[in-house]
């Protein structure tokens, strides 16, 4: 059975005056592919609908349970959120920002969930695991 999700992504990250905006876009788009990204003065924002390709990059890093933990830390009504560093985006890589910010900067991520809601959503692309192994197997990709 397939769900319909329909959920809302806003994406930041700071653009320094040391970096190329290209590299911060394409940092954001690695991770976000299907992210419409718009520059702003100093920082780049972008929106996104769907988060799958970010839940196949949780799952082949085998970092579900970490990722779990940080949405769930972060979980206010409807929407969670959470920072990654923008140089692990930038190779493609998810690498959760916790702690003192990063020195390269990172990419702040806002996620709205409207249907069906957010626990489930944070099921579905961040599966319970069981021995590091999704307990649901329609929710490993």
């Amino acid at each position: 059975m397939s769900e319909v999700y329909s959920v809302d992504v806003e994406i930041t990250a700071p653009v320094y005056d040391t970096e190329v905006t290209d590299r911060v876009a394409d940092a954001i788009t690695n991770v976000f592919p299907n992210a419409d990204v718009e520059q702003r003065p100093g920082e780049l924002h972008a929106e996104a609908h769907d988060l799958e390709h970010f839940s196949e990059l949780l799952h082949r890093r085998e970092i579900l349970d970490t990722a779990r933990g940080v949405f769930f830390d972060n979980l206010q009504g409807d929407r969670f959120s959470f920072t990654l560093k923008k140089q692990a985006a930038f190779e493609g890589v998810v690498t959760f920002s916790v702690g003192e910010p990063d020195e390269l900067g990172e990419i702040h991520v806002s996620v709205r969930v409207q249907e069906p809601d957010v626990e489930s959503f944070i099921d579905h692309i961040a599966p319970p695991t069981r021995d590091g192994r999704p307990v649901d197997p329609e929710g490993s990709t």
